[in-house]
């Protein structure tokens, strides 16, 4: 995109956004493009990712146990795969190929579940997708954007279209609570197929509109490198991860949060399927909790997470929802009602959300370039996903048994714990670094 001329009159439209973010005149259509598009693919995953949960309860706890298996399995093969294609593909031909073969899936998944609410081979593969694919589809986002965005714009802009996509996963678990009942789950799939292809509409616009602007030199060098992609061995960042204690400590990181979420996942799914018989309404609970976590994230990343990181360092987000969270699970060991499981559920991931996600990338921050993708790429999709298959035939081991869930809560209670240190050791580490640059 051009600079902006420095007397350019601004519109009614450019002062409605100022109040929000430093929109310069010209940028405006690029932006609102930019927000929509994020808006729509966050809002399509977030609209049908009740729908996963409610399949994992007409699944069972053994058979979803089971699943997560092969979600690992295909994780791990997916980061070679994508690796290529963006070594070899340009992300502006890739982003729109990805969301069309969601919207596709989503709407065949759809068409097969209303012909067959039941068909568990549709549903395993259904839940094992969406857990794959919702891995990219952030990640190509931003890649094509920062492909067609200079430097000083992302500072300025990036703030502001990223609330597009908080915007869509407020709003699409909200649409699916209304409109469940009405239109089944099968008609919440085609709702979610609708809003990629909206988005495949999106990036098409946006790349319209910032070919007709005269390029930049920043972006005429932009272009060919975005197109040539990374390069190297797409196996890279294993090695990098295993030479490094401050990158194992990070994955130790990941692999905590894993275990946590999949204990408590399983046991709210044995709950809401003891509560609810009925799938849809399953879905209309899974798509509340949904949207109380994206409410209160919103709220926190206005209002509280820059202030902690601000005054108390990366050390007090990642570790303050670990504490949490092991609270949470000695509380459920004790009563073990759907009300408390549900409250420790909506706390640890709006506290992953809005604390410690942003501190996960600020561990990232004083890396060189070729860690940031391909070390975190694999801490981030085959560990995450190879730790949630671990624990979850662990867990299942478990109760068939005879563990019972307040035991089950209380080695959650134990494993919370442990994340609270590794935190806290990251945290530190990271900002003695940061005062020692300082």
């Amino acid at each position: 995109m051009p600079n902006t001329p420095a007397g350019a009159e601004r519109t009614t439209l450019q002062k409605i956004l100022g109040a929000f973010a430093d929109v310069q005149p010209g940028e405006t259509r690029a932006v609102l493009t930019a927000f929509f598009l994020l808006f729509c693919v966050l809002g399509g995953y977030f609209a049908v990712r009740p729908v996963r949960e409610t399949v994992g309860t007409i699944l069972g706890e053994s058979i979803t146990s089971d699943t997560w298996i092969w979600t690992a399995v295909f994780a791990i093969i997916i980061v070679p795969v994508y690796g290529w294609l963006v070594a070899r593909v340009s992300r502006a031909v890739l982003m729109p190929a990805i969301y069309a073969f969601v919207a596709a899936a989503l709407a065949a998944t759809g068409i097969v579940m209303r012909a067959d609410p039941q068909n568990v081979l549709v549903g395993r593969v259904f839940y094992v997708g969406i857990s794959v694919i919702n891995l990219l589809l952030v990640s190509v986002f931003w890649s094509f954007l920062l492909e067609l965005f200079r430097s000083e714009q992302t500072k300025r802009l990036f703030g502001f279209i990223a609330a597009g996509g908080t915007a869509g996963a407020l709003v699409g678990p909200f649409i699916t609570d209304r409109i469940v009942e009405r239109i089944g789950i099968s008609g919440i799939l085609f709702f979610g197929a609708t809003l990629f292809i909206i988005a495949i509409f999106c990036q098409r616009a946006l790349l319209a509109e910032l070919r007709q602007e005269a390029p930049s030199a920043d972006a005429a060098q932009a272009a060919p490198r975005g197109s040539r992609g990374l390069g190297g061995n797409p196996f890279a960042g294993v090695a990098l991860v295993f030479k490094s204690p401050y990158l194992l400590g990070i994955a130790t990181f990941v692999i905590l949060i894993s275990s946590c979420n999949t204990i408590l996942y399983f046991e709210q799914l044995r709950l809401v399927k003891e509560m609810f018989s009925n799938p849809e309404e399953r879905t209309q609970m899974f798509a509340r909790i949904d949207f109380i976590v994206q409410t209160l994230t919103i709220v926190t990343q206005l209002l509280i997470t820059g202030r902690i990181a601000k005054k108390l360092g990366v050390t007090a987000l990642l570790t303050i929802v670990p504490v949490m969270v092991m609270i949470g699970f000695l509380t459920l060991a004790g009563s073990g009602v759907f009300l408390v499981l549900a409250t420790v559920m909506v706390l640890r991931r709006w506290g992953e959300y809005a604390f410690i996600r942003p501190g996960r990338e600020m561990l990232w921050s004083r890396l060189d370039t070729e860690t940031k993708y391909k070390a975190k790429n694999f801490i981030d999709v085959p560990v995450y996903r190879f730790a949630d298959a671990v624990v979850a035939q662990l867990q299942d081991g478990l109760k068939a048994g005879g563990m019972g869930p307040a035991q089950v809560a209380l080695i959650g209670a134990g494993a919370a714990g442990v994340w609270a240190v590794n935190g806290w050791w990251l945290g530190r580490r990271h900002d003695k670094e940061k005062d020692k640059v300082a």
